[in-house]
């Protein structure tokens, strides 16, 4: 994302600060940016088994993701056909050949299909067809799982190309990392005290790292003069620094598929609207954002690893976890101190982003763009 300034003046303005709280411009959010776009909802390797499933709120829906006897992923809204009664109640769970519901036990197949409605199955003019559950469309890239709630989207690699192409300008750096092939090692899930936006601005910029993260900036010497975002371009580690660990050592190999300019590189990346990418060497980070409110926000936060990697009897993750997970908390910290004076007189027209944080403008009008304002 870049954002031309003008001559006159090389700052750009940032959104006034209601756009961080205020619960009408939250519930038009979540309308048009998280009901009608690719919105990531988890890890496909959660729901590994038939009737494995998770249930997720998206933009005002509930909605439930099921594998399927077929091995594929599918999703429905989380709703009764009968009398409307919400038929998965927990976050996730296992369902052994059919979703009942627990009101009058109307049954639905893992495709979606009624399957069973007591005492009316032989009646005329009922046609079981048209009363299964309601699609919602369902898509998987890099080993997750997206949804999007729009009548007829677009395909989901129109939006994820078209985020790692203005990143990248081509797709072949993250493929070569193979997401789809890389499992958990570990997970943390953090409550924030702030908007999402306020997050997602922060990982797009590094003016903050020298003071924020001095142990990140210490390993990546272009974070602590404050680049972020170059076009194209990873950022290089120190001399002697191989993976972003507490001791900045790995007993690790690369991931599989590699290339000499990735090793001893970092890449990071957003999918808009709710997913950071960070590439390792030897790992990869994948944050997961959730809007939780006008001034919440869930993130969960996964750390992969080569498969073959973590089979080793020496396989150890928390070396990679506590490095990142010491980062995360840096940065949440000051998003919430933003959070609290979103509402002060002193930033109701918003602030500036000084020059090296310019491109976090273009965030900010996709935001204005999606609410038509």
């Amino acid at each position: 994302m870049v954002t031309e300034t003008s001559a006159a003046t090389p700052f750009a303005t940032t959104l006034p600060g209601r756009y961080y709280y205020d619960p009408a411009l939250y519930q038009r959010e979540q309308e048009r940016i998280f009901g009608r776009m690719w919105v990531c909802v988890g890890r496909a390797d959660a729901i590994p088994r038939p009737g494995d499933y998770l249930t997720v709120d998206l933009a005002g829906e509930s909605v439930i993701v099921v594998r399927g006897h077929d091995g594929a992923i599918n999703a429905f809204l989380n709703v009764c056909r009968h009398r409307g009664a919400r038929l998965c109640t927990e976050r996730c769970g296992h369902v052994t050949g059919a979703i009942q519901c627990r009101y009058h036990a109307w049954s639905y197949g893992l495709d979606g299909r009624l399957l069973g409605a007591p005492n009316i199955r032989d009646m005329d003019g009922f046609d079981r067809a048209a009363y299964g559950l309601i699609p919602v469309a369902c898509a998987l890239w890099g080993g997750l799982v997206w949804l999007n709630l729009a009548d007829d989207p677009a395909p989901l690699a129109a939006q994820i190309d078209a985020a790692i192409l203005q990143r990248f300008g081509e797709l072949e750096t993250v493929e070569r990392y193979r997401l789809d092939e890389l499992a958990v090692g570990h997970t943390i899930v953090y409550d924030l005290a702030c908007n999402w936006k306020l997050v997602v601005e922060n990982f797009m910029e590094c003016y903050h790292c020298a003071i924020t993260h001095p142990e990140l900036s210490h390993f990546v010497p272009s974070f602590k003069a404050g680049l972020a975002y170059q076009q194209g371009v990873g950022a290089r580690f120190s001399d002697g620094v191989d993976s972003l660990t507490v001791s900045g050592k790995t007993n690790r190999p690369p991931l599989p598929g590699l290339l000499p300019q990735d090793l001893r590189t970092y890449y990071g990346f957003v999918l808009l609207p709710n997913v950071f990418v960070n590439l390792i060497p030897d790992h990869v980070v994948i944050h997961t954002l959730w809007p939780e409110g006008p001034t919440r926000t869930r993130i969960v936060c996964d750390w992969l690893f080569d498969p073959a990697a973590m089979a080793q009897p020496d396989f150890d993750p928390m070396d990679a976890v506590a490095f990142f997970d010491l980062v995360n908390r840096q940065d949440w910290e000051v998003c919430e101190l933003c959070q609290q004076n979103m509402a002060s007189r002193a930033y109701q027209d918003g602030g500036l982003y000084v020059p090296l944080e310019a491109h976090i403008r273009a965030f900010n009008d996709f935001v204005l763009a999606r609410l038509e304002e």
